[in-house]
Parts: C-alpha cells; sequence; structure tokens
C-alpha cells in the first residue's frame, strides 16, 4: 500500500505526465493580426494555451499588450506590437520584431477585418477603400512579408480569415462580400503555387465580435446586430477550427473551413 506522502508524490508526477503529453508536439511561432478582440485575441489565447508562441498585431497597442501579460501571466509566450496591416512596412516590421523575438515564423494568421455595411447606392466610398486596404490589401501585405522567408526555409504556413460572405452575397454586404470572395480567390491561387506551404481558409459565419460595432448604416447596424442575437457562436469556436488546422501534420494542409451556427441558413 502507498503511503500518503508517496501517492500524493505519485500523483502530482502523473498529472504533469498526462499535462505534457496533452500539448502539442511541435510549439510554433504563430503571427496573428487583429489580435486586439474578438477572433484574433480568442485565437492567441487557445493557441498560446496549446503551448506555442504568438505574437499578437493590432492598431490597439494596450489591448494587445494586455492580452499578451494574461497569456504571460499563465505561462504562455507571446509578444505583443503596434500593427496597421494596411501599411507594408508596419507589416515587415511586425515580422521582423516576430523573428527576433522567437527566431523565426512557423504561421501566419491574416484575421484583421472591417465591415462597415451599406446599400452600394448610399455611395459610401471612403468605407468601400477601408475595406478593400485592410481586408484585401492587408492580406496581401501579411502574404508578401513572410513569404520570402517561408520560402526560404521551405516551410510555412498561411491563414486567412474571410467570411461566410466569401460563398454568398446579401444585401449591404456587396462590397465586403466581394473583399472576401477575392481573399477566398487570393488563397486558393498562393495554395496552388505552394508546393511546401500550407494555405488555409477560415469562413466564419455570425461571430459575436466587434466587427458589428464598425456598422455607420443604422438599418443595417440593428439588421446585423438582430441576426447575431438570434443565432451566433463565440469566437472560441473560430479560434478552435484554426487550432485544428495548424495541428495537423505538415504533409497535411486543411485549405478549407467554415464555421458557423447551427441555426445560420
Amino acid at each position: 500500500m502507498l503511503t500518503s506522502g508517496f501517492a500524493h508524490l505519485f500523483k502530482k508526477k502523473w498529472s504533469l505526465i498526462m499535462s505534457l503529453s496533452s500539448l502539442p508536439p511541435d510549439r510554433k511561432v504563430v503571427l496573428i493580426t487583429g489580435a486586439s478582440s474578438g477572433i484574433g485575441e480568442a485565437t492567441a489565447r487557445h493557441l498560446a494555451f496549446q503551448n506555442h508562441q504568438v505574437v499578437l498585431g493590432a492598431r490597439r497597442t494596450d489591448r494587445v499588450e494586455a492580452i499578451a501579460r494574461d497569456i504571460e501571466a499563465a505561462g504562455g509566450r507571446a509578444l505583443a506590437r503596434t500593427l496597421d496591416v494596411t501599411s507594408l512596412d508596419s507589416m515587415r516590421a511586425f515580422v521582423e520584431a516576430a523573428c527576433q523575438a522567437f527566431g523565426g515564423i512557423d504561421v501566419l494568421i491574416n484575421n484583421a477585418g472591417v465591415m462597415p455595411l451599406s446599400f452600394v447606392e448610399d455611395l459610401c466610398i471612403e468605407e468601400w477603400n477601408r475595406m478593400i486596404d485592410v481586408n484585401l490589401r492587408g492580406v496581401l501585405h501579411g502574404i508578401a512579408a513572410v513569404l520570402p522567408l517561408m520560402r526560404e526555409q521551405r516551410s510555412g504556413h498561411i491563414i486567412n480569415v474571410a467570411s461566410v460572405s466569401a460563398h454568398r452575397v446579401d444585401p449591404t454586404a456587396a462590397i465586403y462580400c466581394a473583399t472576401k470572395f477575392a481573399v477566398r480567390a487570393l488563397s486558393e491561387g498562393l495554395r496552388q503555387e505552394s508546393k511546401e506551404l500550407r494555405v488555409t481558409v477560415v469562413s466564419p459565419g455570425l461571430t459575436r465580435t466587434e466587427l458589428f460595432d464598425g456598422i455607420s448604416a443604422q438599418e443595417a447596424r440593428l439588421a446585423a446586430q438582430s441576426m447575431v442575437e438570434q443565432a451566433s457562436i463565440p469566437p472560441s469556436a473560430v479560434a478552435k477550427a484554426i487550432g485544428f488546422a495548424i495541428s495537423q501534420p505538415e504533409d497535411v494542409d486543411v485549405n478549407e473551413v467554415i464555421v458557423r451556427p447551427t441555426r445560420q441558413q
């Protein structure tokens, strides 16, 4: 019979072994844009919990720094940097900071996005340009910043967060859908050109994030908020899908994942 002291030590050691066995075999360096809230924040926290090293980028520096501190306090590895995805120089500086801190890059998650919905006839041209700059040009800047490094190391994983709006078009969302259709097309083209890189498109459905707060058109904002209240998923559901794609063996490329509420049409 085990003595109480030995039994306690055995249980503690077994708990540690089980905890370590649940960690992924490869700790990766993962860059996440738009990491100050929503899907980006949830993904950073989820991947850090899975023992990956995460680099958080967003315009709201105070917010990503607070999230990084939370991760570090919980025993994870995280770095926060100010990032404007519409600037190629800013994106390159973000990538350089990650390389200096962690010695390289394994995964880039192009997550930053905006969604100021409105009818086309409203001619909200500044909002159109903003969506093009963030949702599409921002993804291109991310790819341009990491692709040379990934080509040189002959490995890497680029994950582009699109939307179910990359598969369907709805009133007030024509421009937003256009940017997300473009991200999906860009991702497929990059995938076909890449024999050593993995490329994944993750398309979330209605998700409870701050994305809807940026809708200036009152009618469109109220309609979107109503849909979210009726059927939506938490950002953590999308984060888990991203984690699944990253966790696959290097010779397995999860090309596309659609994650939507069961009740969403």
